[in-house]
């Protein structure tokens, strides 16, 4: 065998000197991998013994590596088209990491980039242009509905009414304290009994609204002049032998995301807190349809995101060194103080749950489509619910009656036909208890003849938190798409919420999206073959079961349950407490059976009746502003 290369070596070689030097192939980037693998196939099966032939065919097969990568670019004649795709290619792939899918090779990225700037881009700018002008999602609702529905067969027939009871035997108290904490129930029997009338009761509420709110931060407008003229219009109804029902002159309050028109629906944002929206929303129209009165727009987190808003922080009655957590903050201190005899707020993931639980006041999270949001912000069509903040279980589900049933501009709403909660048998129903369900509840229950067992909710998707967060954060962008990108995120008052949220949102694609929805639909399944009791008590805060618990549409009541001594109380003590609660869970469709068992436990018990100290915080106890006690980082409370 000759030690000299052979010509055919030597022909090899020039050309690989030729193209490894060539400008076109200067810096040849790893992004051709692909390629090589495929070139890579079954060398060694190929490959010469003999050394000198060997490393010839090794270098025949760069070069026509190099030849390959040479024609897939196309290379321009003067020779910098190809470096200008390779970093192009190179830029992209950069980009595709951010959606974890920079498994192309060069081709197929700059294939990609081709068809997306010729063919995605103009429908996503024509589809923007159509829907997306107006931020908060008032308009344009999706089509494709969520239906929580766990039976083969839809509901049929429409609801009928609750049969509730009326309180009996009730007397005005003489102070207007005691009257501020009185449920909607017995107010509505001493208005129907003309104890007292609307226009007075209306005041009583309005002039603790200006109270206590300098403190808890609590409202964002008063609807004064509304609130007199649609009391005196329930006083003269009455007069005339008018009885619209137990919401007949009864105040109330709505929180700020719910439009009502000639006042301001801020929706606790600095960049809309001048907005006013000439819609009458549907749960608007059906308290009014009632004879509620409406006395004040209460505070929304900004966006409906936690307890911060343009106006402040609101607080919680009970420790107003606390603020109130959730969204509802407004709805949940305000109930709380006695400053209003119920209010709606709503809950997207945790923003009923979470405020009721810390204001220790009774609210109803109901099954998702119960009632309509026309004229509502939405942040996510398949998650948002409104839902009563209310002194007991009693009154929730009166105002569930009230509010519940078919809206025509929701394409969500159901005309769902309810058990009557005040009709319902404990006696006959079978109730689970979680690890952390307060076992006073289970008691309690016991006692009254229900079957309590132990019960654990069972499922295998383990990325519900990330389900909703996908689910909920892109849905928001979509509602608020004009609001990014003209730069107002940069306004917002807390700029570790919405705005990380929300840029992270726009790097979701479409495809992982639809991949959340069918594990959602998957938990939904498992959540449904397990829940194998008529309710549950657990814990009402725990954040993994306030994820699972929107996601699958369940209902869920918060119900106070007693108090324990603040952290660090004051040497000389307080009279502020920590709200102990629990949450009584059922399927989809019966939130008469939540109800009723609440009612039961709440007709022994006393925790839902007792009062704040607002105004008596206990001798020497004073609250430095800001409040010195450390508040937990904020979690997703909307």
């Amino acid at each position: 065998m000759s030690s000299r290369p052979s010509t055919r070596f030597m022909a090899s070689l020039f050309l690989l000197l030729f193209y490894s030097l060539a400008d076109s192939f200067a810096d040849l980037p790893s992004q051709f991998q692909a390629q090589q693998e495929l070139t890579n196939i079954n060398k060694s099966a190929i490959l010469p013994t003999c050394p000198c032939r060997r490393a010839a065919t090794l270098l025949e097969m760069k070069v026509m590596d190099l030849m390959i990568h040479s024609r897939s670019l196309a290379p321009s004649k003067n020779g910098n088209e190809c470096p200008k795709n390779i970093t192009e290619a190179s830029q992209i792939r950069h980009g595709l990491t951010l959606l974890d899918a920079d498994f192309f090779n060069d081709i197929k990225v700059l294939e990609i980039a081709k068809g997306a700037k010729e063919f995605n881009i103009p429908i996503i700018r024509a589809n923007r242009k159509l829907v997306a002008s107006i931020n908060g999602g008032l308009h344009n609702p999706s089509p494709l509905v969520f239906n929580p529905e766990w039976s083969k067969e839809q509901s049929q027939g429409k609801a009928s009414r609750f049969n509730h009871p009326s309180a009996s035997g009730i007397q005005r108290p003489n102070n207007e304290e005691d009257i501020a904490f009185m449920s909607v129930l017995e107010l509505g029997e001493l208005i129907k009994k003309k104890q007292i009338t609307s226009e007075e009761l209306t005041g009583i509420f309005l002039k603790r609204l200006r109270r206590y709110n300098p403190v808890l931060e609590s409202v964002v407008s008063y609807t004064e002049d509304l609130a007199y003229q649609q009391a005196k219009e329930a006083d003269k109804l009455l007069s005339q032998g008018v009885h619209l029902g137990p919401l007949h002159g009864i105040p109330y309050g709505l929180k700020d995301i719910i439009s009502v028109p000639l006042y301001k629906t801020t929706w606790g944002s600095t960049t809309f807190k001048n907005q006013v929206l000439n819609i009458e929303a549907w749960v608007y129209k059906r308290l009014k349809s009632a004879g509620a009165v409406l006395v004040a727009k209460l505070v929304t987190g900004s966006l409906a995101y936690d307890d911060i808003w343009f106006g402040g922080r609101t607080r919680n009655p009970w420790n107003i060194e606390e603020f109130s957590t959730g969204s509802s903050a407004g709805p949940a201190a305000c109930t709380s103080a006695g400053m209003i005899p119920f209010a709606i707020g709503s809950e997207t993931a945790g923003s009923i749950t979470y405020p009721a639980s810390r204001c220790g006041v009774t609210a109803l999270r109901p099954t998702f489509g119960s009632v309509g949001r026309t004229g509502v912000m939405s942040l996510s069509e398949s998650l948002d619910k409104l839902g009563p903040f209310c002194r007991n279980a009693a009154d929730c589900a009166v105002i569930l009656d009230v509010i519940r049933g078919k809206d025509p501009d929701d394409l969500s709403s159901r005309d769902i036909p309810f058990g009557d909660p005040f009709s319902v048998d404990i006696t006959k129903l079978t109730v689970g208890y979680l690890d952390d369900a307060d076992m006073e509840v289970v008691h309690v229950l016991e006692s009254k003849g229900v079957k309590v067992v132990p019960f654990k909710m069972n499922y295998t998707v383990d990325s519900i938190q990330g389900i909703l967060n996908f689910t909920m954060d892109v849905d928001v962008l979509a509602h608020f798409d004009e609001w990014q990108r003209s730069g107002k995120d940069d306004d917002y008052e807390a700029q570790d919420q919405w705005p990380i949220e929300l840029r992270r949102a726009r790097v979701v694609s479409a495809v992982d999206y639809l991949q959340a929805q069918r594990a959602r639909g998957k938990l939904i399944q498992e959540v449904k073959e397990n829940f194998n009791v008529d309710a549950f008590i657990g814990n009402a805060t725990d954040w993994e079961r306030v994820c699972m618990g929107n996601l699958v549409g369940l209902p869920v009541i918060v119900v106070p349950t007693g108090f324990k001594n603040i952290p660090n109380p004051p040497p000389t003590g307080t009279h502020r407490r920590t709200t102990v609660n629990t949450g009584i869970y059922a399927p989809p469709n019966h939130d008469h059976i939540a109800l009723a068992l609440a009612m039961a436990y709440q007709s022994a018990t006393n925790h839902h009746k007792q009062r704040p100290p607002i105004d008596d915080l206990g001798p020497n106890d004073t609250i430095a502003n800001p409040p010195t006690v450390p508040i937990p980082p904020r979690r997703l409370h909307m």
